[in-house]
Order: structure tokens, then sequence, then C-alpha cells
């Protein structure tokens, strides 16, 4: 699969009349990937190449520097989801202020006509674009119609009850509801970071943690979770404290503190990906060191039984 960015790469050669998935595909949820699919099943029925078009840093990140939401998801993490959807190449535009200013018609005529020569561009239902997000689907359609490409939309999709959107979804993991937040995304929601030293407390509380610098993403509401994490090739069952820890003294902001549940590996300095599976319960300050360790035995009994369990 090609990743290429735009505008410092050239598209490649051998894509041909590509099917354009587009958006900013925060989170891959399961509306996304029904877009993601749609734009496989076109392209491979027509001999072209599926390719989805993303943006890195998002856009409303850049607009509003104070304002933007916390990611659910990296661009790596992106293209290592879609490796395996039958997406053929990834597009990162490099989301500008500058770019945040060209008119809807711009970005069609310089990104998806001129340099992608795309055949097809498929959207999803809320999707906007272009200066002050004046472009929207019938603009689009319009502007298909007008330099030989054509624009579908695929409408809002519901699972379990609810629409799927990455607005619901980080509403649902800023209060800890990380089981249904994934049943939106169809994954357990997850955050990567590097392991980096902290301050031992842990170990002299008898339970040892993995203290992790996460990514620019979305954190959990604090509490204690049931999590994985993967280091390497390995899944390693274990159980995460997202907070300060008030018992042993507030740390200056929220700390992710990972314990691995069968044995204690030095996995300091190695990149992690840990996915949150369940909330065990909200952080607590509690009268003594003795009444937290006993806390923490429980929270690692319950994190173990549900993770075999699921």
């Amino acid at each position: 699969m090609d990743v290429i960015r735009y505008p410092d790469d050239p598209r490649p050669t051998e894509w041909v009349s590509p099917v354009l998935a587009l958006g900013n595909f925060d989170g891959l949820h399961r509306g996304h990937m029904t877009i993601v699919r749609q734009v496989v099943q076109s392209a491979e029925a027509a001999g072209r190449t599926p390719v989805l078009l993303t943006f890195d840093p998002h856009p409303a990140r850049v607009v509003r520097p104070d304002g933007g939401p916390r990611l659910l998801m990296t661009t790596a993490q992106k293209i290592e989801v879609l490796r395996e959807s039958g997406i053929r190449g990834i597009v990162v535009v490099r989301f500008t202020r500058e770019l945040s200013q060209w008119p809807p018609e711009r970005f069609v005529d310089t990104v998806l006509v001129r340099w992608l020569q795309t055949s097809e561009v498929w959207v999803g239902a809320n999707f906007l674009f272009g200066r002050d997000r004046s472009g929207n689907f019938p603009l689009l359609r319009e502007e298909g119609a007008r330099h030989g490409f054509a624009a579908r939309k695929v409408d809002s999709v519901q699972y379990a009850g609810q629409v799927v959107s990455s607005t619901r979804i980080r509403g649902l993991v800023a209060v800890g509801d990380v089981s249904d937040a994934a049943v939106l995304l169809g994954r357990r929601y997850s955050i990567d970071g590097t392991v980096v030293h902290g301050d031992g407390r842990g170990r002299t509380l008898g339970f040892p943690t993995a203290n992790l610098e996460p990514a620019d993403q979305l954190l959990p509401a604090r509490g204690v979770y049931a999590t994985v994490a993967r280091v390497g090739e390995e899944w390693l069952p274990s159980v995460t404290n997202v907070g300060v820890h008030p018992t042993v003294g507030a740390a200056a902001g929220d700390l992710v503190e990972v314990h691995l549940l069968r044995g204690g590996r030095d996995i300091y300095g190695e990149a992690v990906r840990l996915e949150f599976a369940s909330r065990l319960r909200g952080e607590q300050a509690f009268p003594s060191v003795e009444a937290l360790r006993q806390a923490i035995a429980a929270d690692c009994a319950r994190a173990m039984a549900f993770l075999a369990s699921n």
C-alpha cells in the first residue's frame, strides 16, 4: 500500500483513475469503514485504484488552535488499520492555515482533479470542506459533473441504536465509557505511547507500573481500566490508571500508569499500544496507603477476570 503526502510527494503513476474516500476519518469507526468498503467495491468492479485521502493535522486544530478536538487516532494508527481494508493508497494532505483559506472549488481542481486525477469521490453524510467549511456534498457533485468525476455520499450509519460519529465516540471516551466507544468504533479504543521513567511509587506498593507518555490523543476519563498492552508482537493483559494518584501525592497532570498482570518485564523505552477494554472504577483518594494497596489488588483481580472472559 502506497502512503503519500500532499504536496510533498508525486502521485504514483500506477494508480488507475482513483476511487477516493475523502474525509478526516478520526477513529475509523463503523461509519467510516462503510465508506471504505464502498470505495473498495466500486474500485475493484471498475479495475481502478481504491484510495483514501485524509488530513494531518486535523483541520479543526489548525483553524481553531485552542479549541480543536482531541484526536481518537493518530495518522500512524489509521494507516495500520487501513492496511487490512483493501485500500491500496493513502493520501495525507498536510493541512496548513494557507490551505484552510482555499475555496472548495480550488481544492477540488488542484488536489482531486489535477493532482490525483480521481474518477469517483465518496464522502460521509456531514462532510464539509474548503474555506469556512463552505463546501458540501451538492457542491462536490456539481464540481464532479464539471470536471468529469462521480460524487457519492454514504448516509449516517447507526449501530446498536446509536448514530456512529467521531463526536459521539469522543464523548464516550471523555467520560470513561470505553465499552460503548468500542461498540461504535468496531474495535477497542487505544492510545499509543512510549514508556518513560516514573517516580517508582507503584513498585513500593507491590504493583510496579510502566509510565506511558501518550501520543497526542484523547485520554479516557480519570479512573482504573482493564487494558491490553501491545509491546512489539506481544499482547499483555494489564490494568491501567489514568489520573493524578491523589492518595500518594497528586501529580501535576494526568498520568497513564500501566501494571502488567503477568510479570514485571522491563519495557522502559519501548513503544506501546494500549487498548482500553473496560472501566473498573473512577479515580479515588483512599484514607491510607494500605487501603490503596488493597484496592489495587482488587482492581487487578477484576481486570484479569474480565480479560480472561473477553
